[in-house]
């Protein structure tokens, strides 16, 4: 059973950074998918990046191009989000996901299938 635990969010204004942090446990085999969705209160959830923890595969939404930057700790079992640039439209409740093995069918119904995903934290961006 994986268990996620996600930290770093908060309330910062237009132009401002965070660090959200995802820490895995319970899973013992490497080489996995993690990554981060967002939801807006009254929108959909909105993948936001994901990376494979084996190495050489990261995806980001168009939307945080260039502003937003995920990493890894294998040592530490944890996955980053750093969050440059932060604008209004980036305010959600961030999710993180790991999904087994490859990252070749991330998707949120597929974090849903396998059931590991955390409990959120909160990112607010005034303007």
């Amino acid at each position: 059973q994986v268990q996620l635990v996600e930290s770093g969010g908060g309330s910062v204004q237009a132009g401002g950074s965070l660090r959200l942090s995802c820490v895995a446990s319970g899973y013992t085999r490497s080489n996995n998918c993690m990554g981060w969705f967002r939801q807006a209160p009254g929108k959909e959830r909105e993948e936001v990046a994901h990376t494979y923890t084996g190495g050489g595969s990261t995806y980001y939404a168009d939307s945080v191009k260039g502003r937003f930057t995920i990493s890894q700790d294998n040592a530490k079992n944890t996955v980053y989000l750093q969050m440059n640039s932060l604008k209004p439209e980036d305010t959600a409740m961030y999710n993180c996901g790991f999904v087994p093995g490859s990252c070749g069918s991330w998707s949120w119904p597929q974090v849903v299938s396998f059931g590991y995903w955390g409990q959120g934290t909160q990112v607010t961006v005034s303007s």
